[in-house]
């Protein structure tokens, strides 16, 4: 079986070598080649998902940077970083929202006209608790952490 030697460009001499002549440096040099062209398919065929918090679908809007909103299936706040994610989550009156403490500490979900309070929720773990059945705006807190704000929306 006769192997057709492939041409490249010898960077030193300006002449085109082969990577089947039997020259130790002319090997490398395919080596090399080698190696960059595996390095490019495998950045090119990697990928990264991100990912997002799962909880039972139902359809909610929730609000992203900038006052837009969008529809999302999720009835779950996530705690993470000392902040509330999403930071306004609407949903059906007297529906059920899971509250997940993705931190290294201890959080609540405190209404600040007390219509909900979730206690204590342990780092890893989740609490949930029954949305007014008012609708209305009602912002809540951290009452560990009370810099910690988002907003429940019943409509």
């Amino acid at each position: 079986m006769t192997q057709t030697p492939t041409a490249l460009p010898d960077t030193a001499t300006g002449a085109t070598r082969r990577c089947g002549q039997r020259n130790r440096s002319r090997w490398a040099g395919c080596l090399g080649l080698l190696f960059v062209t595996a390095g490019f398919l495998s950045a090119c065929g990697s990928s990264h998902a991100a990912s997002a918090p799962t909880s039972s679908p139902s359809s909610l809007t929730t609000s992203k940077p900038g006052g837009a909103t969008s529809t999302a299936t999720s009835l779950t706040i996530v705690v993470r970083n000392f902040a509330f994610t999403p930071s306004s989550l609407t949903v059906s009156p007297g529906a059920t929202v899971t509250v997940r403490n993705d931190d290294t500490a201890t959080h609540t979900v405190t209404s600040t006209s007390g219509a909900f309070n979730t206690g204590d929720i342990a780092p890893g773990t989740s609490k949930t608790f029954v949305a007014p059945k008012t609708p209305g705006s009602y912002p809540y807190i951290c009452e560990i952490h009370q810099f910690m704000h988002a907003t429940l929306v019943v409509s």
